[in-house]
């Protein structure tokens, strides 16, 4: 299938930020996900917190893996400077990027499967090392571009497509994140974007490693054998000159509940997703209470939502290595061979 590019033109009466930009000079291409995928509210989240803040486009770079989460970053900033990485090897492209040129705005965007499963290693270590980025993990614990298989974070007992029950314990990112040092840790959903957007502007603010944990709810995957609108019914029951998989529209799912409340959200395979709001007293700065906060509310059920973690006191990877303030990228045959007079000073200090 073809999809045509937004045109260029807008509206001479849409509104513009401070620095001259309307909200449509944010957005990307024409997205092809499956019609109410969470991924895209997402993407609006990210456009709706870039234009608030007032970022040029072209200061931003986003970087993604393999999934149906790393294609989203090219439905949202259409003129920043991109990369789409191999599966799971995004977190040491962005750290490559960040160290040659720390003037940019670095945006991860990966999924479960790419960040919990095989790439499960470089997000440890780019959390660890303190990485100056917004990190946001697009959570829908299957593996939408082959077919729903469980990934890392799907919960224990819950049930695939096909009726498969879910045997392994959860790989849970959001601790792993408090655990490793991570300085910005936040939970949310993609329906409720009056909570995802002032996370995404508060980690682009922040300074040093912010993850986003964002549970994305799979609009595909909640077919039953009963249904005559599946897969293997359609297949079963039809002559076609070829195989044509035909994925079915469905409803975003969204979410309202005020801070300290629980919320029942059914999805679309008739699972129920309990979601609590932090109360508005909740204390951000402590990461051990954190981590046991949400341990304990995970052990009722519950999926814990809001800002779990800030340390004002941030520091990142420049500052740990004592980079120069400029870009390295930027350094010229001078700067890095300063001549013999300067090598000998530096020899004779180590004496």
């Amino acid at each position: 299938m073809t999809y045509l590019p937004k045109p260029r033109l807008h509206h001479p009466t849409l509104p513009k930020n401070a620095v001259g930009y309307t909200r449509r000079d944010y957005e990307g291409k024409v997205s092809t996900l499956c019609a109410g995928c969470g991924h895209d509210s997402i993407s609006g989240a990210i456009i709706e917190a870039c234009w608030e803040m007032n970022i040029e486009p072209h200061r931003v770079a986003k970087l993604s893996g393999i999934g149906c989460s790393s294609k989203t970053p090219d439905y949202f900033l259409g003129d920043a400077h991109g990369f789409n990485s191999v599966h799971g090897r995004m977190p040491s492209v962005l750290t490559g990027a960040n160290l040659a040129n720390r003037d940019l705005l670095y945006l991860g965007v990966s999924g479960d499967g790419d960040s919990a499963s095989i790439g499960l290693g470089q997000f440890a270590h780019i959390m660890r090392r303190g990485v100056n980025m917004v990190y946001i993990v697009e959570n829908n614990g299957v593996y939408g571009l082959t077919k729903g298989q469980f990934s890392a974070t799907a919960d224990k007992g819950s049930k695939s497509k096909k009726g498969v029950v879910n045997s392994d314990s959860p790989v849970d990112l959001v601790g792993i994140a408090l655990q490793l040092g991570a300085t910005f840790v936040a939970r949310s959903f993609s329906g409720d974007k009056e909570q995802l957007v002032p996370l995404i502007k508060g980690a682009m603010a922040h300074g040093g490693a912010a993850f986003i944990d964002v549970i994305s709810p799979c609009v595909t995957f909640n077919n039953h054998g009963g249904s005559t609108k599946s897969y293997d019914y359609v297949r079963q029951h039809n002559e076609a000159v070829c195989r044509i998989d035909f994925i079915a529209p469905g409803t975003e799912i969204t979410a309202r509940y005020g801070a300290g409340e629980v919320l029942a959200v059914r999805q679309h395979d008739g699972s129920v997703l309990n979601l609590r709001k932090l109360r508005d007293d909740y204390d951000p700065s402590d990461r051990y209470r954190a981590m046991t906060y949400v341990e304990t509310h995970a052990a009722r059920g519950e999926v814990i939502t809001g800002l779990l973690y800030l340390d004002p006191l941030v520091t990142d990877l420049h500052a740990a290595l004592n980079t120069c303030a400029e870009p390295l990228n930027a350094l010229g045959v001078k700067d890095l061979c300063p001549g013999a007079t300067a090598l000998q000073r530096i020899n004779a200090s180590l004496r």
